[in-house]
């Protein structure tokens, strides 16, 4: 059988396969190089930021999601590639187990980086007391990265010792635990895997909401706080810095990321266990699962910090012009609220304090009135009541 091409003639069906192969070939090699040079340039630009920066917790767990990203490409797509040149690869039965706990331990070791970077920027908005109490810095975070490194690798190991089954997935491309399996012990790993995953996911979105409603409601205080300019002024800019706000944005950019190309594979976990048997989804859920660490890197590399500053400055200086002028606007007189600051009129009476003295209570001063002169004080008329 043949299928025509119009641009080059009859092509057969050998030839058309061979066509899809190439294709299909390739893709794993540009998703490979692409996570391993995004990573490698993101740990560069994260290694040359300042010390301050370096020494925070949340960039050690930023730096440490870099890194687990960059190892899950570098262990994970050789094998992808070397099962395209040979499909008896995955085949091997330590060579499948190997595979598996890849795909087990860096998807699980990701989310639980994202969310521990959420639970950071919680307590250090929300509970800044406890998280100066518990010294919260860069050897803190590298102990609960090791943290989670052990635990995870643990749990992920389970399968290997006989809590479930490993075996090469439908399409012949990727080895993953026996998720659809019938037997009591597979299903229950398969259940402990998507309930911890699940709590991860739903963690991390309570968390960043928590973190943003928080800093409205800071702002909105902040505005409503009857303090003086300065003091208002000090206070929103320590709260709206530069580092600040690029630390929300880098969190909420890669847990929109992550947790959508994680939650596809979840989603098919518990499908599986109900019985839902559908392979082409499968690939799909761990494709969109493998393009995470291609796109967690660039996030660290175009939301640099000198970006926010510019951003920062064009919003504060709109924002500052905008303030003096309501400020002043709103400013009364606390013997007639109706006169303002500004009104020529006032300025007139507080030199002249003997005309404020003789005034009535019913006249009023408008802004026409500070265009005339004012009369001496010794032959001012009041209009009779």
């Amino acid at each position: 059988m043949e299928s025509q091409n119009f641009t080059r003639g009859p092509v057969s069906t050998n030839e058309t396969q061979a066509n899809g192969t190439t294709i299909t070939f390739a893709l794993p090699i540009f998703m490979f190089a692409g996570g391993a040079i995004g990573n490698l340039i993101a740990i560069i630009v994260l290694s040359v930021s300042r010390q301050e920066r370096k020494s925070s917790a949340f960039y050690t767990l930023v730096c440490g999601l870099a890194v687990t990203d960059l190892l899950g490409t570098c262990l994970a797509s050789p094998l992808t590639i070397a099962n395209y040149l040979d499909s008896d690869v995955l085949k091997v039965t330590r060579v499948c187990e190997f595979h598996s706990f890849l795909l087990l331990f860096f998807g699980l070791t990701g989310l639980s980086i994202i969310c521990a970077m959420a639970a950071e920027r919680y307590m250090a908005i929300c509970c800044p007391y406890t998280y100066e109490r518990w010294r919260v810095n860069r050897r803190f975070a590298q102990k609960f990265l090791f943290f989670i490194y052990i635990s995870h690798i643990f749990f992920c190991c389970l399968p290997v010792m006989g809590m479930s089954v490993s075996k090469v997935q439908e399409s012949g491309t990727w080895c993953f635990i026996d998720w659809g399996g019938h037997e009591p012990v597979a299903a229950s790993y398969s259940i402990m895997y998507g309930v911890v995953s699940l709590l991860l996911i739903l963690g991390t979105i309570a968390l960043n909401l928590a973190v943003c409603g928080a800093l409205l409601l800071m702002r909105q205080r902040t505005a409503q706080r009857p303090v003086t300019r300065a003091s208002v002024r000090q206070r929103w800019r320590a709260l709206s810095s530069a580092a600040e706000t690029q630390m929300i944005a880098v969190l909420v950019m890669t847990s929109v990321v992550v947790l959508a190309c994680s939650a596809p594979l979840v989603v098919r976990v518990f499908a599986k266990l109900m019985l839902k048997h559908h392979s082409e989804a499968d690939l799909a859920a761990i494709r969109i699962a493998s393009v995470n660490p291609i796109l967690d890197p660039w996030i660290y590399i175009l939301l640099r910090r000198s970006l926010f500053r510019r951003l920062l400055r064009l919003s504060r200086r709109g924002g500052s012009s905008t303030r003096s002028g309501s400020s002043r606007a709103t400013q009364r007189n606390p013997f007639h609220p109706e006169l303002t600051r500004e009104s020529h009129v006032f300025a007139h009476l507080m030199r002249n304090a003997n005309i404020m003295t003789k005034l009535p209570a019913t006249v009023k001063f408008t802004p026409r009135d500070a265009q005339r002169p004012l009369p001496d004080a010794s032959r001012a008329k009041t209009r009779p009541t």
